[in-house]
């Protein structure tokens, strides 16, 4: 699959969040409390949006597979990752690394391109709600999600061989917490062009057009609020999109920071901290992000709770 490099590295070694010995129990406690709302969050968010009624609408689809790329994308990261904080000999094997690259590049693209659909179906909502369940039909919701995760896994079988056709036959030890372009292709001992320039490429591009659709989606929402003449009015189509507003200026902002800065700026450490934030604390905040400010879920939630067996029948 990824030919001749076997003779050289067969592990890796991650140096992980810290080299710390004092701070590794510590750290373990922390991040297992994160990697379990993370779980609890999002796997909530994907059985209220499943099994009520009411929140069978193209914005709770979204939503439902947004959580869905985000406990993919924590899972991904955090078992290797709590387990070498508990253990002398942080390894992870060649395949491992290049299967967890992949992962993680199937969800944090996935993610980008989710955000953007939920934006489009913001607009939607809020310029054309006569036209709504129209446009935004079942078929056409269904139709982005495939797209999304299809396009997602093009990237990441692209990307992935492209960054392990590199030589790695000098140090095997990766200064991060998970295989990461960045961090591999700085032990590479070829010339690491090709992948370099494919990365910037497919992250520019990523970026470039689904930040179009979110920013043209946003303009238009909000001459469309601005429109409206009561403060009761606007400030209803706004707490319509608000959630998501929050949700996309955290993550876009981190993987700006993270990805396109030019390469010489690059500082592995404070990427590491950027990534714990966009793979492990994002996923984290967005079931809570959603539901503590969304009336329609925390009503789900009640149902669920004082009746659950009524909202079993309903599935």
């Amino acid at each position: 699959m990824f030919p001749g490099n076997l003779s050289h590295v067969t592990t890796f070694i991650l140096i992980g969040v810290s080299e710390h010995p004092d701070l590794q129990v510590p750290l373990f406690f922390i991040f297992l409390v994160i990697y379990g709302v993370t779980v609890t969050g999002n796997v909530g968010i994907i059985t209220l949006t499943s099994i009520d009624s009411r929140l069978q609408t193209p914005m709770y689809f979204f939503l439902r597979h947004l959580a869905i790329i985000n406990l993919g994308n924590s899972t991904v990261i955090a078992p290797q990752m709590l387990i070498n904080f508990l253990v002398e000999k942080k390894t992870i094997s060649y395949y491992g690394c290049a299967t967890q690259m992949g992962g993680f590049l199937v969800f944090i693209v996935a993610e980008i391109f989710m955000l953007a659909a939920m934006a489009y179906d913001r607009y939607v909502a809020i310029c054309n709600p006569l036209l709504y369940m129209v446009v935004v039909s079942r078929k056409v919701c269904i139709l982005l999600v495939f797209l999304t995760y299809i396009y997602s896994f093009l990237t990441a079988v692209t990307v992935t061989p492209c960054v392990f056709s590199m030589s790695y036959c000098s140090s095997n030890v990766i200064n991060h917490f998970y295989c990461d372009t960045v961090p591999l292709l700085a032990l590479s001992c070829s010339d690491t062009y090709l992948p370099d320039t494919v990365i910037f490429i497919s992250a520019a591009s990523n970026f470039f057009f689904s930040m179009t659709v979110v920013l043209v989606s946003y303009f238009y929402i909000i001459l469309a609020i601005l429109r409206i003449r009561s403060a009761e009015g606007r400030k209803k189509a706004f707490s319509t999109c608000a959630s998501h507003m929050m949700a996309i200026t955290v993550f876009y902002g981190t993987l700006l920071f993270m990805y396109l800065q030019p390469g010489s700026k690059h500082s592995l450490d404070t990427d590491k901290m950027a990534s714990v934030f966009y793979t492990l604390v994002i996923p984290m905040l967005n079931p809570m992000i959603y539901s503590l400010r969304n009336k329609d879920v925390k009503e789900a939630l009640k149902r669920v709770l004082t009746s659950p067996c009524q909202s079993l029948k309903s599935i």
